[in-house]
Order: C-alpha cells, then structure tokens, then sequence
C-alpha cells in the first residue's frame, strides 16, 4: 500500500510523472485520429455504394460531415502536439 505523508519524498519523479500524462494524450491524440480516418473511409464507402457524386464527379460528403471531421483532425492534432510539448518539458525538470 502506497502511502503519501506530507513532506516525504515522492514515490515517482515529476519528471516520470509528466511524461506518463503525455502518454496518455498521446495515446487519446492518435486514437482520435485513427478513428476520424475510418469514420471519414466508411463515409465514403457508403457513398461510393449508393453511387452519390457531386457535379465535378467527386464524392460528395455533407458539410456538417466535413466540419467535424475536420475539427476532430484539428483536435487530434492539437493533443498531439501539447503531448510532444510536455514530454519535452519533462526532460527539463
């Protein structure tokens, strides 16, 4: 049983301690974007399958699809980016 007492000496590293945060977030980031990727491959699929093309001969998503697509790519990337940041930052302290 691990126990805390005021004063006493963390069981880990900050350093350990913020790099496992940026793991998470790293795991969540790439997640979120594998998953935006297949969602935006199914879309397609089904239009592709129901034959939907727009007038330049492209297939056609609806807007509403490609606005959160697009946001959960941003999003992704964005927890990417701040996972990359405090990993850097772990190995400051």
């Amino acid at each position: 049983m691990l126990l805390l007492v005021p004063g006493a000496p963390l069981p880990f590293s900050p350093s350990l301690l913020l790099n496992g945060v940026a793991l998470l977030f790293a795991i969540a980031g790439s997640w979120l974007l594998l998953a935006t990727r297949l969602r935006e491959q199914r879309a397609l699929a089904r239009l592709a399958g129901e034959r939907e093309l727009d007038e330049e001969g492209n297939w056609a998503l609806e807007a509403a699809t490609v606005r959160i697509n697009r946001f959960f790519y941003r999003f992704g990337a964005g927890t990417l980016l701040l996972a990359l940041l405090l990993s850097w930052s772990s190995t400051r302290l």
